[in-house]
C-alpha cells in the first residue's frame, strides 16, 4: 500500500465494528454512544449519528430551578438534549479528552460546562451553587448525577484528582474544576491578598474551598466560562 494514500488513511481511521457496551471511547477525544432508548447530551455535541436516531432540546422546566435562575442573572443557561432511538452516536466538545465513569449508586457533581453525556437511568438536577450572590457574574453551575449508571465529561488535557481529608481543606479555581464526589459541598471564598495584588477582576481572587471526606476533579487549564463580578 502507498505512503499516504487514501486507503491508507481510510483503513486507520475508519471506525471499528468490535462488540461494545453503552458509552465508549472511539478515540481519546471522542465518545461513541451505542443507543438503543435514550441519553442526554451537551447540546451541540453531536458531530455524526448512524440508524434512527432523534435528538430533542431539553425544555427548561425539565432542567430545574437553577437553570431558570441562571437565565435570570446572564441571559444563558446550560442545555442538554435528548437522544432517543437505536444506532451510533459519536460526540464530541472542542477537542476536549472525554472520561467515561460508571456510577454504582454513588453521586457526583460535574461542572455543567463539563457534562458530555449521560445515561438517562440516571437521576440529574442542575444546581447553582450557594453563596453566589454578588460574586460571580453569570454564576457558576453543575450538575448533580447520582445512581448506576455512565456518564461522560471532558478535560483539557490529562486530568488529576485531589483527595480532601477532614481538618485539609482543598482549594481550586473554579475554572479548573471538573468534578467532586458527592460527599462535599464546595464554598465560594475569597483571597483578598490576591485581589489586592493582581486587581479585583483575577480569576484567582475567588476559590472554591472543599472541606470533608472526598475528591476533586481538576483540569490543567482555566476555562473562562464565567468571571469575578466586578465590586
Amino acid at each position: 500500500m502507498q505512503r499516504y494514500s487514501i486507503r491508507e488513511f481510510v483503513t486507520a481511521t475508519v471506525q471499528r465494528d468490535e462488540a461494545r457496551d453503552m458509552f465508549e471511547l472511539e478515540s481519546p477525544h471522542l465518545l461513541e454512544v451505542n443507543l438503543d432508548g435514550r441519553i442526554k447530551a451537551k447540546t451541540g455535541a453531536m458531530i455524526g449519528y448512524t440508524g434512527d436516531v432523534n435528538f430533542t432540546r431539553e425544555g427548561i422546566m425539565e432542567q430545574g430551578i437553577g437553570t431558570l435562575l441562571k437565565k435570570a442573572v446572564s441571559g444563558e443557561g446550560m442545555t442538554l438534549m435528548k437522544v432517543d432511538g437505536r444506532g451510533r452516536v459519536y460526540l464530541a466538545d472542542k477537542g476536549k479528552r472525554v472520561t467515561i465513569l460508571a456510577l454504582e449508586g454513588e453521586t457526583i457533581f460535574v461542572n455543567g460546562n463539563d457534562i458530555l453525556a449521560f445515561e438517562d437511568c440516571l437521576e440529574s438536577e442542575i444546581t447553582m451553587m450557594r453563596r453566589i450572590s454578588g460574586m460571580l457574574a453569570g454564576g457558576l453551575f453543575n450538575i448533580r448525577l447520582t445512581g448506576k449508571g455512565r456518564l461522560a465529561m471532558t478535560t483539557h488535557y490529562e486530568p488529576v484528582t485531589l483527595l480532601v481529608t477532614p481538618g485539609a481543606p482543598v482549594f481550586t479555581d473554579p475554572n479548573a474544576t471538573v468534578a467532586w464526589s458527592g460527599s462535599l459541598s464546595p464554598e465560594i471564598v475569597t483571597n483578598i491578598t490576591l485581589r489586592t495584588l493582581i486587581g479585583r477582576g483575577s480569576g484567582e481572587a475567588i476559590q472554591l474551598k472543599f472541606d470533608g471526606t472526598g475528591w476533586v476533579v481538576l483540569q490543567p487549564y482555566e476555562e473562562a466560562y464565567f468571571q469575578a463580578a466586578s465590586v
